[in-house]
């Protein structure tokens, strides 16, 4: 695994480049953040469509490929994605997992590391309420990135994954001795 670039990235830019992913096959929300200690800035967010009338492995493909781009693009040093919940249709949830193991695939492909998160867990940590509704987190996460604009719910979840993933990094560093 790739290890976490130190906090000057060489770019004139400082603090850690987060991406947090929440997938999905017909549309993976990607959310961009930049972390320097306890502050968090928005830097792009959206979602990564595919087409439902093509085959598959197509679309699983197509996903990769825009991932990659966007990983080109924007060099994460870290990466999270929010963990697979079990939905009623069985058929759905298998098509979840899929698109789900080639995003995990191609972030950890590009050599950072992808941390992953119970959607209950990211809802704690961004609204306080670990069964806080769509709407709350879309408000927590505009509270979090003022002036954010939000590119629909899959885009402010993965937003959500992004800014769980710096609050636990930076947990992390607290603790470590000096």
């Amino acid at each position: 695994m790739g290890q976490l670039r130190s906090l000057g990235r060489g770019d004139g830019e400082t603090g850690l480049i987060i991406l947090g992913l929440d997938p999905s096959l017909s549309s993976t929300g990607y959310g961009l953040i930049r972390a320097e200690g306890n502050r968090l800035t928005h830097l792009a967010n959206g979602q990564l469509k595919t087409d439902a009338k093509d085959p598959l492995a197509r679309r699983l493909a197509f996903l990769a490929t825009q991932l990659d781009a966007l990983l080109a693009d924007h060099a994460p040093d870290s990466a999270a994605a929010e963990e697979i919940f079990v939905n009623k249709n069985p058929q759905s949830t298998l098509k979840l997992a899929q698109a789900r193991g080639v995003v995990l695939m191609t972030a950890a492909r590009s050599g950072i590391e992808v941390a992953e998160y119970a959607a209950r867990l990211v809802k704690k940590a961004v609204v306080g309420a670990g069964n806080a509704d769509k709407a709350q987190i879309h408000f927590m996460v505009q509270r979090l990135l003022p002036g954010v604009a939000i590119a629909g719910p899959d885009a402010a979840d993965a937003l959500a994954v992004a800014i769980t993933h710096a609050h636990h990094l930076a947990s992390a560093r607290a603790t470590l001795p000096r």
